[in-house]
């Protein structure tokens, strides 16, 4: 149970999300951005938790896909959003939007939920019975929430705006390093799904 928890919240990954967040961070209040987290929180939840139930069923006999061609897919689009945040930074990061709804589903997908966190939902559900497995999906988003909530607290406790401009540039150059890393994720689910399918 414990290394399928880490597992997913290294794919989670809430260190990285917050410097992906940087744009909205800095637009809204520290009351409505925790709300937007939280939605974005539950809605990622909700998606996982539909996967880890009924994944392997969507995928075997409704769409009648290979999993591996939706791993490779997903290691593709992982790969092209490493690439926007090494080559444009903030700039390819979520922007601000009226509704707060319409951005709480924008940082749900894909930024909390895509192709690996999917993927691994479904794995849970072939290792562990319901109820741990879904135990196992509250803790995992609880941990990332709280993560959150931790980092924009530190940041908004940071005195000075010398010091918070310095702390946000910080943010920056890690962000486009985590594109690296980012960037692997996606190659190596690329070349797991390839190497599957001719072994299968």
């Amino acid at each position: 149970m414990l290394s399928s928890i880490t597992e997913i919240l290294v794919m989670l990954n809430p260190f990285a999300l917050f410097l992906y967040l940087d744009p909205i961070r800095k637009d809204l209040t520290h009351r409505n951005f925790m709300m937007v987290i939280f939605k974005a929180t539950l809605i990622s939840f909700s998606i996982c938790l539909i996967f880890f139930f009924f994944g392997d069923l969507i995928f075997t006999q409704v769409f009648k896909i290979d999993f591996e061609s939706f791993r490779i897919f997903g290691g593709i689009i992982i790969f092209s959003y490493a690439y926007l945040f090494i080559v444009k930074g903030q700039k390819a990061l979520i922007m601000i939007k009226e509704n707060l709804d319409d951005l709480a589903s924008e940082i749900a997908l894909p930024f909390m939920v895509g192709a690996g966190t999917i993927s691994l939902s479904i794995l849970l559900s072939q290792r562990h019975s319901l109820w741990i497995g879904t135990l196992s999906l509250v803790i995992i988003f609880s941990i990332n929430f709280l993560v959150l909530y931790t980092l924009k607290k530190f940041r908004d406790s940071i005195e000075g705006k010398k010091f918070k401009t310095a702390f946000d540039k910080n943010m920056e150059v890690l962000l486009r390093l985590n594109g690296f890393f980012i960037g692997a994720i996606g190659i190596n689910m690329v070349l797991t799904g390839i190497n599957n399918m001719f072994v299968n």
